[in-house]
């Protein structure tokens, strides 16, 4: 049976990761609105880069946040890039805000920096090898609970991690040109 994706399309980078989902022959679905989560069937979702903040209090003013964080809670395996992953992580460093608070880390918001942080390497990716990471104003991870598996570390900090049907990274897989995580998060839909 063929997957379907949702790619939460409020703001950010959304039109990037479709691209990429097309080019490996998956369809995907813009969730813009709450009806775009509850009649479509989606086998999973991506939350892109973008601006945590804007996203979040688009999600509320939608009233996407509920329904898309009870469909995570309940097993909808999600892929949450750069913003994506400060959406999802139950504690930000410096900040009292939890948005969607599903997943057991601690991301620290723009830990290289502004714009002018920004910078491409390669790492390596647990199950997938050596591949290109762009990292734009990018979180990381300062820490993980005991439940969640390390997937990636740029100069030992940790940039990708899995927890059940979750998946995070603090690069931008949709900007390389390389489908490897994506890919990754189709085999966990």
């Amino acid at each position: 049976m063929e997957k379907t994706i949702g790619v939460l399309a409020v703001q950010g980078a959304f039109a990037e990761h479709a691209d990429s989902l097309n080019k490996l022959n998956v369809k995907s679905i813009e969730i813009r609105q709450k009806s775009d989560l509850t009649k479509h069937h989606i086998d999973g979702i991506i939350l892109p880069g973008g601006e945590s903040t804007v996203m979040a209090k688009l999600l509320h003013d939608l009233n996407l946040f509920e329904v898309l964080k009870d469909s995570i809670v309940s097993g909808l395996p999600v892929l949450g890039t750069c913003a994506g992953l400060i959406l999802l992580a139950k504690t930000i460093v410096s900040d009292q805000n939890v948005y969607l608070g599903t997943m057991d880390i601690v991301a620290k918001r723009n830990a290289y920096g502004r714009q002018l942080g920004s910078f491409q390497a390669d790492g390596q990716f647990a199950g997938i090898g050596k591949i290109p990471m762009t990292f734009i104003r990018a979180p990381y991870i300062e820490s993980v609970s005991e439940n969640v598996e390390v997937l990636a570390k740029i100069d030992n900090h940790i940039v990708a991690a899995k927890q059940d049907n979750m998946i995070v990274t603090s690069f931008h897989p949709e900007l390389s040109g390389d489908l490897s995580v994506h890919r990754f998060f189709l085999n966990l839909v």
